[in-house]
């Protein structure tokens, strides 16, 4: 894997852990935390829905889903 590859998949990773930790967040939350644009966010956000790990039952607010998954 790639570099960058590698760390993309540990930013979608902790994005998916802070929204875990922190209950429903916005996108602006996310991105404040983790010094990255909206873009970079919605690239994230959007990998991991289409995953089923994060939902968005109001707009721009996420949480995660019930889907069970294992972090290593």
């Amino acid at each position: 894997m790639s570099q960058s590859t590698t760390r993309m998949l540990s930013r979608v990773k902790s994005v998916y852990l802070f929204i875990k930790e922190n209950g429903c967040v916005t996108t602006n939350e996310i991105a404040e935390e983790f010094g990255i644009t909206d873009r970079t966010v919605q690239r994230d956000l959007h990998l991991l829905a289409y995953n089923g790990l994060v939902n968005s039952p109001n707009r721009g607010r996420w949480e995660i889903t019930k889907k069970k998954v294992k972090i290593s």
